[in-house]
């Protein structure tokens, strides 16, 4: 079953599950700076002033890039380059607006000459961090055709499930996952093209590189409605088969310009890095359309694997202004940093899951600067965030987005949709002063001797010991209280060698005196890993399972 999310359906109300927290909730921010916006005057403002107006015809090709394109053309933006992509081993690549259009359109040649691709075919891209991931979006989008992104860390199985899913009739990788495509492609009777990103040739694939040596980049962007699909999403989810979520050509070409404008404030003259997988989401809200809708630069380092200390030097080296990753990036980078100067950095922001606290004030003492943490999911965009001129609360997903009227629903459904709201699925309150915080989702919540507990704040409690590089916090079945919180932690190297009863009880006591006690784990299992999903999500309900299949 596929979702599909227009821009009508974004800019309805949304809203929460809510949750009825006790009067004594710790107080987990102190008074911070605040930063003045560039776009916009204050938050106030801008919630009242906002109104996204949605025409009969969107492309995001047409009429974004390539209007940058004309402004550059006359003098009217920046020399900024509007990509800028390096590797580990000194490439470094640079494109204009108008290189990107010119190789963009070579591409989609390919893709309706070559492929044979018509308006509304599906295109499966499953590619690294390189340049072509990029063109292979914006050719997409001039086409018609839709494009469907997945990560480089899919299995054959999983490249299967969405080949079959999608009915997909194109596939675009590279020479590590090409043998599992070719495992696979007899089972999936709609695809009948597939392309390569390689040096080398390979029999039955089309050579990209190749390809665009002699394509012609004489294309006319195809004339799209608004409300027509442009991308689907495979959620990754805690739980079950991924599902599909689609967006049409304005809710995510004209509804993201409330994070390129607000949440990122971007201008023409920003150089934006977000270090989020290509297989995902958060890469279309902060790799592609926010930084173009602003016109400003999108960055991209190709790293196999995630290296603090490469990311730590690029900041340090390259004019990058505004940085986006997820929280156990953070928390992998504050524990790297030493004499690391970011010079041109001035907006850091995350997304993908709440961020402890704890790692926000370590980031801000080693840079100066606020993480202006935001929400949303991949069925939306920026439901609510941190936004530059407000007071942050390290640990609050900030205030609703100027898009959206984020209210807490008490009425339970199972349903999704629901009239006029969107249901995430999470759980979360809001304060007194208007700001949101996640308490954790719907099926993550502890019922604890007559106690509502998320797993968040006890998370962020134990991430504060010295001896926790990670915690996962569940359920756990106990015969007097029901069910009581356990505590699945990481430990740090140094101690790892530490009596572990005695730490133990050293964690759990560091956690009364930081959080409600009665929030504090009974339970508590010392692990090497904790089990995450492809995004990197943690696996709760593996945990959980875990425990309740022993009684």
């Amino acid at each position: 079953m596929l979702a599909l999310f227009t821009m009508e359906t974004l800019l309805r109300a949304k809203c929460f599950q809510h949750l009825a927290i006790p009067g004594s909730v710790r107080v987990l921010y102190k008074d911070y700076r605040t930063v003045l916006p560039q776009n916009f005057s204050n938050y106030e403002s801008v919630k009242q002033e906002f109104k996204l107006e949605i025409p009969e015809y969107f492309n995001f090709a047409k009429d974004v890039l390539d209007q940058w394109t004309n402004m550059a053309k006359a003098g009217k933006r920046p020399s900024n380059p509007a990509f800028w992509w390096i590797n580990g081993n000194g490439e470094e690549v640079r494109w204009s607006f108008e290189e990107l259009g010119s190789l963009s359109r070579k591409f989609a040649n390919i893709l309706t000459e070559a492929c044979s691709l018509q308006r509304g075919d599906r295109v499966i891209v499953i590619l690294p961090k390189i340049p072509e991931w990029w063109l292979a979006n914006v050719a997409c989008l001039r086409t018609g055709t839709v494009f469907i992104p997945g990560t480089t860390q899919l299995t054959q199985k999983d490249i299967l499930y969405r080949l079959q899913s999608s009915k997909a009739k194109c596939i675009i990788t590279n020479e590590a996952l090409a043998p599992a495509v070719d495992a696979v492609a007899s089972k999936c009777e709609n695809l009948h093209s597939k392309l390569i990103v390689s040096q080398k040739l390979k029999d039955g694939w089309g050579n990209l590189k190749e390809m665009m040596k002699h394509a012609s980049d004489n294309h006319t962007c195809v004339k799209t409605k608004h409300d027509e699909m442009m991308a689907i999403y495979f959620t990754s989810g805690t739980s079950g088969s991924p599902k599909m979520t689609g967006h049409t050509h304005s809710s995510f070409g004209l509804g993201l310009s409330v994070n390129g404008r607000f949440w990122l404030d971007l201008t023409p003259s920003d150089v934006m890095w977000n270090t989020s997988d290509t297989g995902w989401a958060k890469s279309a809200w902060s790799s592609v359309f926010s930084p173009w809708i602003q016109g400003a630069c999108v960055f991209a380092h190709y790293l196999p694997r995630f290296e603090p200390t490469s990311i730590l030097q690029t900041l340090s080296k390259f004019p990058i202004t505004v940085f986006c990753s997820a929280p156990t990036a953070y928390r992998m980078l504050v524990r790297n940093m030493t004499s690391y100067k970011f010079k041109s950095l001035k907006h850091c922001v995350s997304a993908g899951e709440p961020i402890n606290p704890e790692v926000t004030e370590q980031w801000r003492k080693r840079t100066g600067l606020d993480i202006y943490e935001g929400y949303g999911q991949t069925e939306t965009v920026l439901i609510c965030g941190n936004f530059k001129g407000m007071k942050i609360k390290p640990g609050s997903m900030g205030k609703p987005s100027p898009a959206f009227d984020v209210k807490d629903n008490p009425t339970k459904t199972a349903s999704t949709l629901r009239g006029n709201f969107y249901i995430t699925g999470d759980r979360g309150y809001m304060d007194e002063d208007g700001y949101f915080w996640f308490v954790a989702r719907s099926d993550d919540i502890i019922l604890s001797s007559g106690y509502r507990i998320g797993p968040f704040e006890v998370e962020s409690a134990l991430i504060e010991h010295p001896a926790v590089v990670e915690a996962a916090v569940v359920s756990s079945p106990d015969p007097i209280r029901g069910e009581v919180v356990k505590a699945f932690i990481v430990l740090t190297p140094e101690y790892k060698s530490h009596d572990q009863e005695q730490l133990k009880k050293e964690i759990q006591e560091h956690v009364k005196k930081t959080t409600a006690p009665y929030k504090y784990p009974r339970k508590v299992e010392f692990v090497q890993e904790l089990p995450k999903t492809i995004s990197g999500k943690i696996k709760r309900n593996e945990l959980r399972k875990k425990e309740w299949e022993t009684i």
